[in-house]
């Protein structure tokens, strides 16, 4: 079987939006994808413009499986709370190959802003 993904990511534009208007709350996501038979353990690194690196968020996913880990809830990160409208970047380090994507939804405005990409 020929297994997708990579072990390191980075994601260098997260900043999570406030919630908004609309039903649709603000938030940030990181969707995590296993394809392998193993479980990855990922540790989670973030880097801030002003103060150093905060290291202490674990993730797992299980094999064959998806999963989406919310910025905006601390029980997705570890427990540490993201402070909203502060640039910050992360960095994904996994046992395995997994695939990552980053999602933002901005909707302070009327209009609704959501946008997605594949981290690096």
């Amino acid at each position: 079987m020929e297994v997708c993904g990579k072990k390191n990511w980075i994601i260098p534009d997260c900043e999570l939006p406030p919630e908004g208007e609309g039903e649709l709350k603000g938030h940030e996501s990181v969707i995590v994808v296993n394809d392998t038979n193993e479980v990855a353990h990922i540790k989670v690194k973030l880097f801030f413009t002003d103060r150093d690196p905060y290291t202490d968020i674990e993730w797992t996913v299980e094999p064959q499986r998806v999963r989406c880990f919310r910025m905006n809830q601390p029980a997705d990160m570890s427990g540490y709370v993201v402070e909203k409208e502060l640039q910050y970047a992360m960095k994904l380090e996994s046992s395995t190959e997994i695939v990552v994507q980053y999602g933002r939804l901005d909707n302070r405005q009327v209009n609704l802003a959501y946008y997605t990409t594949l981290a690096y």
